[in-house]
């Protein structure tokens, strides 16, 4: 998957989750309702159970969790969604990380 971001996009998201995770259905309707919003860099959604390789190489603590990838690699690690506003910040094409 890091080859194939490297290549397609310089800035991305990965949201992962579990499904049994409230916390998680939370923090992924905030994430759409700043993706709705528009200008924002594409969101990937994994469920951490089925990933676990990136659960280790990236030092995923828990659920949720958002990684910030810059160039195909982890910029930055969220773990509270603070608010829409905040995720909208973060995720713009042009700012953020």
């Amino acid at each position: 998957m890091n080859d194939e971001l490297r290549r397609k996009r310089r800035r991305e998201a990965v949201f992962f989750y579990t499904a049994m995770c409230g916390t998680c259905k939370v923090a992924e309707r905030m994430l759409e309702v700043a993706e709705a919003a528009g200008g924002v860099v594409p969101i990937s959604k994994i469920n951490i159970n089925f990933a676990p390789h990136f659960r280790s190489a990236w030092q995923i603590a828990s659920v949720p969790c958002l990684v910030l990838l810059k160039d195909g690699e982890p910029d930055q690690v969220i773990y509270a969604m603070e608010s829409v506003g905040n995720l909208y910040r973060l995720l713009q094409v042009q700012g953020g990380t």
